[in-house]
């Protein structure tokens, strides 16, 4: 399902307008990713948690060049799924779809 699946969805159950759907998504997709930049984790009871991991510095290897490169510390955005997300997906989906 892609983002303009999601409207038209949200839009056919709700009544409200795909523009205005579209809108509210963006707005959401937006406060996700300034909280999680500004170091905030984001919570949504029954549906998961979006934070923020950090990676270790590490080396890695440059494979063309075959030379060791230092990879810095970094810190990445992560999304865990709630308890009850994660049964209802595992009771339902039977298998996964054809791409």
């Amino acid at each position: 399902m892609r983002k303009a699946d999601l409207v038209t969805a949200i839009s056919e159950k709700t009544g409200v307008a795909k523009v205005d759907v579209l809108v509210t998504l963006e707005s959401f997709f937006s406060e996700v990713k300034t909280s999680l930049s500004d170091g905030e984790n984001v919570y949504i009871r029954g549906f998961g948690s979006f934070h923020i991991k950090r990676r270790a510095k590490k080396v890695g290897r440059h494979i063309k060049k075959n030379v060791a490169i230092e990879i810095p510390e970094h810190y990445i955005p992560a999304f865990k799924p709630a308890k009850i997300f994660v049964d209802q997906v595992k009771d339902n989906v039977t298998k996964l779809p054809e791409d």
